[in-house]
């Protein structure tokens, strides 16, 4: 039981399944029916892929500040490429290209220019939402989505919208790439101590660039998926994604320290901010006060990481 407790995503399920169980006594007619949990699923899905990004990143002992804009530069493109004509796979290809380009250059600014991560991502946060507000020429881009919205639609049969799906799959691929692989165990080395790996032999700046590449890449997909939803290219979109991206890696129970953390920690944490929101909405609290339980719930996920490293 007590190595059970120790586990970092043992507490998110607990609050999970109590703010669930709260919500369904305080709005039983409408929250706890199956329609209303596919929503929550589906306004998960994007969250989830860019917090698994960020989950890396994390673990790493860094940080990405430019998530938020970098999604909002993917679905710009996306929109811009089928406007232009192209097809479905070079337009997913060039937006999600466009945000692996971003986190390599972020990574390698970070590891071999040896500047803070948090400085590099703040700028190219800036920097991405004004490429993004160009490419749009400052407003929203209406394209045919050629079958991309159905990605975050449930078809006919279907219990569950295929990019729900694939945020599963990618999550269970990011677990396998954490625990089971080589790149894994370098990425928790480095985080737990840098300068030990780096005595070791572990390639320090390679596996850094590399972990921004990859939260570029996965903030490319969670781009896709945003499209999808939207079937629009805004560069006005996903302000503030970047926030809710750390605050489910450290509700579930990642360390900003680096080096502790977990795919479904973080898979419980983005879908308890998504339930909070949505339960709040079903019993008619305004949104100011899901933010505060947010930000409440953010310290108290600290908090209890402290404890448990004590």
């Amino acid at each position: 039981m007590k190595e059970l407790l120790r586990r970092s995503w043992v507490g998110p399920l607990a609050a999970l399944v109590a703010v669930y169980a709260l919500f369904s006594v305080l709005a039983p007619a409408t929250f706890p029916g199956g329609v209303n949990l596919t929503t929550m699923l589906r306004q998960t899905a994007v969250v989830a892929v860019s917090s698994l990004g960020m989950t890396f990143v994390i673990l790493l002992g860094g940080i990405d500040l430019s998530i938020g804009s970098a999604v909002a530069l993917t679905s710009v493109v996306v929109a811009r490429v089928l406007q232009s004509g192209a097809g479905v796979v070079a337009a997913v290809t060039l937006g999600v290209l466009a945000t692996v380009v971003t986190g390599w250059l972020n990574g390698v600014l970070a590891a071999r220019g040896k500047i803070t991560p948090f400085i590099v991502t703040l700028g190219s946060m800036s920097v991405l939402r004004g490429v993004a507000k160009g490419l749009a020429g400052e407003q929203k881009i209406d394209a045919d989505p050629h079958g991309l919205e159905h990605l975050m639609t449930a078809g006919a049969g279907a219990a569950l919208p295929a990019g729900v799906w694939l945020t599963l799959a990618l999550a269970v691929a990011a677990a396998i790439v954490l625990h089971f692989t080589v790149f894994g165990r370098h990425v928790l080395a480095i985080g737990s101590n840098e300068n030990t790996a780096r005595l070791c032999g572990i390639p320090v700046e390679r596996v850094v660039v590399a972990v921004y590449a990859l939260c570029g890449a996965l903030t490319g997909v969670a781009g896709v998926l945003e499209f999808s939803t939207l079937t629009v290219g805004d560069p006005t979109d996903s302000i503030g994604l970047e926030l809710e991206a750390i605050a489910a890696v450290v509700i579930g129970g990642g360390s900003l320290a680096g080096g502790q953390g977990s795919v479904a920690g973080t898979l419980l944490g983005a879908l308890l901010m998504t339930v909070i929101k949505t339960g709040c909405t079903h019993v008619g609290l305004p949104n100011w006060v899901q933010e505060i339980l947010t930000g409440v719930i953010i310290v108290v996920a600290v908090g209890i990481d402290r404890l448990r490293r004590r």
